[in-house]
């Protein structure tokens, strides 16, 4: 955002305070905010059948997969999904849909891949963020960005996750971390904002697996891309040891960047003048919304 800022709008000063940076977002004007990641991490040794394969814990993944897609949900947003669901609890930042995060799919854009479908896997952030960004009158919030994770598995987890699905949701017994055997590639992670003047801009890792077992053997590059910045938290809780329970978006971004970036292969930020409308209707008419582009009805594949 910072560097979203000082591109549209140097004046604008560094948010000190969660109602600040509210303020901040607000002014930028982003509508969206995706956790967006293609991993692109290949394996000699192929997925076999009846096997679940992932560059992190395929338990994790599966459990989280199974669990309703959740996702924050902005105050720009003028078409309540027909499977949308609210808590009933809380501060009412977010949603759920009434169908798991394994068969709900969504649009996304990363720097080297390019648009993608990406799964709408709950994750902690999608309630935390939109809360975080939230501009309130009163009790009543007059700004919140729509914010979800848009997940891309490497694709051998894409065919241990289809596979899942099509035997009614049944993780297999037998699951492989995929690590030592990794040959090649990536993984692209990061955040895209959207909405604001510039339509789209994504800023995040992007760490090849052959980098990630340099800096730090016996990592992938999607463990590594989680543990560096967890090790980040951890300095920072040390340096703050009465701050109690907090959410991460409550820890200083400078301190986890420091002790993070040194682990992250190349970091970038890149605007792009894509999205989910580009290139839709040309082979089928579909039920877009063509006068906002970012709303979660254009982003969700159906």
């Amino acid at each position: 955002m910072l560097n979203l800022a000082r591109d549209t709008d140097p004046q604008l000063p560094e948010p000190r305070s969660k109602d600040e940076w509210a303020r901040f977002a607000m002014s930028l004007g982003i509508k969206a905010i995706q956790i967006a990641e293609r991993d692109r991490q290949i394996t000699s040794k192929r997925k076999q059948w009846g096997e679940f394969t992932n560059t992190w814990s395929s338990g994790a993944f599966a459990g989280e997969s199974l669990q309703p897609a959740e996702l924050g949900w902005g105050t720009h947003e003028r078409h309540w999904p027909s499977d949308g669901m609210e808590f009933g609890f809380g501060c009412g930042s977010s949603i759920y849909l009434n169908r798991p995060g394994c068969t709900t799919r969504v649009r996304s854009w990363v720097p080297k891949e390019g648009p993608f479908h990406g799964w709408l896997i709950s994750h902690g952030e999608a309630h935390s963020i939109p809360d975080y960004f939230t501009v309130r009158e009163g009790s009543r919030a007059i700004y919140r960005p729509t914010c979800y994770y848009a997940y891309h598995p490497c694709d051998d987890a894409v065919l241990s996750l289809q596979e899942m699905v099509g035997q009614n949701y049944k993780l297999p017994e037998r699951t492989r971390l995929l690590r030592d055997d990794l040959s090649d590639g990536f993984d692209e992670l990061g955040v895209l904002l959207l909405g604001h003047a510039k339509g789209a801009y994504w800023y995040g890792s992007q760490l090849s697996i052959h980098q990630a077992r340099e800096l730090c053997p016996h990592n992938n590059a999607t463990s590594l891309q989680v543990n560096a910045p967890a090790l980040g938290a951890v300095i920072w809780a040390m340096r703050n040891p009465r701050a109690g329970i907090v959410e991460p978006d409550d820890l200083d971004y400078k301190t986890v960047l420091d002790i993070a970036m040194p682990y992250l292969g190349p970091v970038v930020g890149v605007y792009s003048d894509w999205s989910p409308l580009v290139g839709r209707g040309e082979l089928y008419p579909e039920d877009v919304d063509w006068d906002d582009p970012w709303q979660f009805k254009n982003f969700r594949v159906v």
